[in-house]
C-alpha cells in the first residue's frame, strides 16, 4: 500500500469516528467500537465490585446516591432527546453503587456504570453536591471522553493497534489503560481526563443538574470545597483538573447559560430540588 493511500485510509477513519460534543461543539475522535468498550466496561465494573464490595441498598448514603443518579439520568435522557443525540446513551444500563473507601473519588464507565467512594460524600454535603459529582461523571461518559482518552493511551503505550489486538496480546496492560482512561485507578496511575475534558464535563454536568431540577449554582460551591481539602494538596479526583482559580472562573462564566435550563424546568413545573 502506498503512503498516500495509507494516509487516505487513516484520514477516512478519523472522519468517520469524529463526533461533536454536546454544548461545547468540540469535535472529538474515538476509534474504538462502542460495543467493545461496553463489553469491557461491564466486565471491569463487575471485577471492581467483586474486589470492592458495594454498600447495601439499606445504607442511607446508597439511597441518596441512587436517588440523585436516577434524577440525573432522566435529565440526561431528556436533554439528549431534545438535541437528537439519544444514540449516546442507547446502550446505557444505569447502575449506581457506593463503596466504603475514604478516597475522595467517583467515576462513570461506559454504559452508565457508576461508583461513588464514601470519602467524597462528606465533601458533597448533601444531594446538591452529589448531583454535581454525578452530573460531572456522567458527562464524561456521555461525551465519550474515555473512548477518546483510551484511543490516545493505546497509541502512547502500545502503538497504533486495534483494541481487539491489544486485548488478545496485552490483556493486562489493556485493562490497566481502560481503568486509567476512566479515572478508576490502575497500576499505571490515574491520568484520567485532560483539562479540556474536565472543562467540558463541568459544563455538561451543570446542564444535566439543571435538567434534573438541581440548581447548577451549587456546582461552584462544591468545587470550591474540593479545592480546600487535603491541606492544599488536591485529592486524586482533582489530579488532572484545571487549576482551582481557572476552574471556578469557568464555572462562574458558564453558570448563566446553565441557569437557563434550570429556570426553564422550574417554569415548566418540573421538580425543583432543595
Amino acid at each position: 500500500m502506498s503512503q498516500k493511500n495509507y494516509f487516505l485510509i487513516v484520514a477516512t477513519l478519523f472522519f468517520i469516528a469524529c463526533s461533536t460534543i454536546p454544548i461545547t461543539n468540540r469535535k472529538s475522535v474515538h476509534l474504538l467500537p462502542n460495543s467493545m468498550m461496553l463489553s469491557m466496561s461491564i466486565a471491569s465494573y463487575q471485577d471492581f465490585l467483586s474486589q470492592n464490595p458495594p454498600l447495601p441498598s439499606s445504607d442511607d448514603r446508597v439511597q441518596e446516591v441512587r436517588k440523585v443518579g436516577n434524577d440525573i439520568s432522566q435529565g440526561v435522557i431528556r436533554f439528549l432527546n431534545e438535541n437528537e443525540m439519544t444514540d449516546r446513551v442507547n446502550d446505557f444500563t444505569w447502575e449506581f453503587n457506593v463503596i466504603e473507601d475514604e478516597t475522595v473519588n467517583a467515576w462513570c464507565m461506559p454504559g452508565g456504570k457508576i461508583v461513588f467512594y464514601s470519602g467524597i460524600l462528606p465533601v458533597a454535603e448533601g444531594l446538591n453536591g452529589i448531583a454535581t459529582v454525578m452530573g460531572h461523571e456522567i458527562a464524561h461518559a456521555v461525551a465519550q471522553h474515555g473512548n477518546e482518552r483510551m484511543t490516545q493511551q493505546l497509541a502512547i503505550y502500545m502503538g497504533a493497534v486495534t483494541l481487539d489486538y491489544a486485548l488478545a496480546n496485552e490483556p493486562e496492560k489493556t485493562r490497566d489503560i481502560f481503568f486509567l482512561a476512566y479515572g478508576a485507578g490502575s497500576q499505571l496511575g490515574s491520568l484520567a481526563y485532560s483539562r479540556t475534558h474536565e472543562y467540558e464535563a463541568d459544563k455538561l454536568g451543570m446542564v444535566f443538574m439543571a435538567m434534573s431540577g438541581y440548581d447548577p449554582a451549587y456546582a461552584i460551591d462544591f468545587w470550591q470545597r474540593m479545592t480546600q481539602i487535603g491541606g492544599g494538596k488536591p485529592p486524586e479526583f482533582l489530579s488532572t483538573h484545571p487549576s482551582d482559580e481557572n476552574r471556578v472562573k469557568a464555572l462562574q462564566k458558564f453558570l448563566p447559560e446553565a441557569q437557563k435550563y434550570y429556570k426553564r424546568e422550574k417554569k415548566s413545573g418540573g421538580t425543583i430540588r432543595l
